[in-house]
């Protein structure tokens, strides 16, 4: 039951006694918390634990089998919503004013903390990516100005960029927030108490995340040492009862100990879940260079990505690619693997490399007739016991009888997952991972960052998990802006650089806000400019443009769609190449597009 405070109070939520089962499932046990107007409250927990069904309960989408959610009557919640409605041909800038009904100059001024201006405010918000979405949906929530913010796996799909501009406006934000995430650096940098949903239970902590699990375990380890010694007191008490009961003499002093041996108990520590037991492959070290690339271009036939790239990766490294979403990560390791052709220069492996590819051109094409047992065994190092071949499958969630299963049937889920087991059991002294924690959750996650960092061979990867990557990573490659360079120092280092830029921007536009009133942003937008060219020809090459994009991005779901749901290893190898070159054409039609966006824009 939710129901309304009446009197003013710093608590802005007070969750008493709180219940909610599914079935058998308790997911809320007598749960109690507060959350208070002049927090920010890491909300943590594992997969299934009922986070996301407490925050419906918050937000009055679900209710309590027993308790009261109470809230202030001045409470102003705002929800980071995962699907908005958003207007047809609707520029980002019309759907804030509409959505927040305050006027353009505020709308851009606030939308500019999160870098959306010129094409990316003014042109049609569907035409933008999902993480450039998601930053309009920020700049929506601020102009609401809630005194709660209510965030649920906000960093999930963003990249490195937008992960922190995410953090600035949260660290900059003045009023309260719940956020669910599993991304602990991201909590870390934003969140001064942690939440923790487990059992049933909730635990709020007056610290950040870290401190919070350094504080679970020296609770657990003090508990672990009263254990101990309540367990000598007992052997004690047992021995001096079994000597004493049967003398008359003694009979009154056994029987108070044992009073006393039932009143000791020990308390019980709750012990984690098991988790995935993953290890890298055995391998000899090497030195010197692993790959070198030599005056290469990357990219397709109709467009190129990147060019003058020179770089060399040393064996042992454990390489992060990094660069906005659409810079062309992936297109940089399908050259390195040679999946696809360098448009020029030389690339070039070094002695006695052996690497296994895990991405999805890879695990779109697995022989279908194998089972799942089978394609292990085949890609597994010579002398592998079956053991040792079952326990990964387990890990990977493959146990008991689906390790019996075709592949033909496997969903592509279960195909990637697959793949990168394969290789874990191989003898590669190089992998090359895309994304290797997208179908997995996340202590499987947790299990494969530390099989790495175990791993004697060399590791070239992407990911947009940031702790994953920290973790790592030992030196970091970006790509940005038509080039491909190592980066001179560790991730540390290139998210301070990235940081440091944002900051840079952020002074800069707050010097010009302060140089610029309202009326006169306003004086200037209406001022009418020279035209570079004729408004109409320009605007009848952005409709045409803008139906190209529909078309492609249709024939790019419909071919998405049949890949993911292909059996046939030829047709998924070929549906997949024209994902990549629909794709690329989608690409090149939007950059054009905002060309003349822009164009369009100076002629106003």
């Amino acid at each position: 039951m939710i129901q309304e405070s009446s009197h003013v109070m710093a608590a802005l939520i007070q969750i008493k006694a709180a219940s909610k089962s599914y079935g058998s499932q308790i997911l809320l046990d007598e749960a109690e918390a507060t959350i208070t107007d002049d927090v920010k409250v890491g909300f943590v927990g594992r997969n299934g634990a009922g986070k996301s069904t407490l925050l419906r309960v918050l937000l009055g989408e679900e209710e309590l089998d027993h308790g009261t959610v109470t809230l202030h009557p001045n409470l102003k919640l705002g929800y980071l919503r995962q699907h908005d409605e958003f207007r047809p041909e609707e520029s980002a800038l019309e759907f804030l004013m509409r959505d927040s009904g305050q006027p353009d100059w505020k709308c851009g001024e606030v939308a500019g903390q999160f870098e959306l201006k010129g094409a990316y405010l003014d042109g049609p918000i569907s035409k933008l990516s999902g993480g450039w979405q998601t930053r309009v949906k920020l700049s929506a929530l601020l102009l609401h100005e809630p005194n709660l913010l209510l965030l649920d796996e906000p960093t999930n799909f963003l990249d490195l960029r937008t992960q922190i501009l995410l953090e600035h406006f949260l660290r900059n934000y003045k009023e309260a927030c719940l956020i669910v995430s599993h991304d602990r650096a991201f909590l870390g940098a934003t969140c001064d108490h942690t939440l923790e949903l487990s059992r049933g239970k909730l635990t709020m902590f007056p610290g950040k995340i870290d401190a919070y699990l350094n504080y679970q375990q020296e609770q657990k380890e003090v508990i672990r040492r009263s254990n101990e010694a309540i367990l000598t007191k007992r052997k004690h008490l047992e021995t001096f009862i079994a000597k004493n009961k049967a003398r008359a003499s003694t009979a009154t002093q056994a029987r108070s100990k044992a009073k006393q041996l039932e009143r000791l108990e020990v308390t019980e520590v709750e012990q984690n879940e098991a988790t995935a037991c993953i290890r890298a492959p055995l391998i000899e070290p090497r030195q010197g260079f692993a790959v070198r690339c030599k005056n290469v271009a990357i990219g397709y036939p109709e467009r190129q990505i990147a060019s003058d790239i020179e770089l060399e990766i040393d064996h042992g490294s454990r390489a992060a690619i990094v660069g906005d979403n659409g810079q062309g990560k992936t297109t940089f390791l399908r050259t390195i693997v040679e999946s696809l052709a360098p448009i020029s220069g030389e690339v070039r492996w070094g002695y006695a490399c052996q690497y296994g590819v895990y991405a999805q051109h890879v695990y779109t094409s697995l022989p279908p007739d194998q089972t799942v047992y089978q394609y292990l065994e085949s890609h597994a190092a010579t002398g592998t016991k079956e053991q040792r071949i079952l326990d990964l499958a387990g890990a990977f969630l493959f146990r008991n009888d689906h390790v019996q299963k075709k592949i033909s049937v496997l969903s592509g889920g279960e195909r990637a997952r697959l793949c990168l087991a394969a290789m874990l059991l191989s003898e590669y002294n190089i992998l090359v991972l895309d994304e290797p924690g997208n179908h997995l959750d996340v202590d499987t996650v947790d299990a494969l960052a530390q099989a790495l960092i175990d791993y004697k061979g060399t590791v070239i990867f992407t990911t947009h998990d940031r702790h994953f990557m920290k973790r790592v990573a030992t030196c970091v490659i970006e790509v940005k802006d038509g080039r491909v360079t190592n980066y001179n120092g560790d991730y540390d280092a290139y998210v301070y650089a990235v940081n440091k830029e944002i900051d840079d921007g952020e002074r800069e536009a707050a010097a010009l806000r302060m140089s610029k009133a309202p009326t006169e942003v306003l004086t200037a937008k209406s001022v009418t400019k020279p035209k570079a060219r004729d408004e109409r020809a320009l605007r009848k090459e952005v409709s045409a443009i803008e139906k190209t994009i529909a078309r492609l991005d249709e024939q790019k779901r419909e071919a998405n769609a049949k890949l993911l749901q292909s059996t046939d290893a030829n047709e998924a190898l070929r549906l997949h190449n024209e994902v990549e070159s629909l794709g690329s054409q989608l690409t090149e039609a939007e950059e054009r597009w905002c060309e003349l966006q822009s164009e369009l824009g100076e002629g106003w």
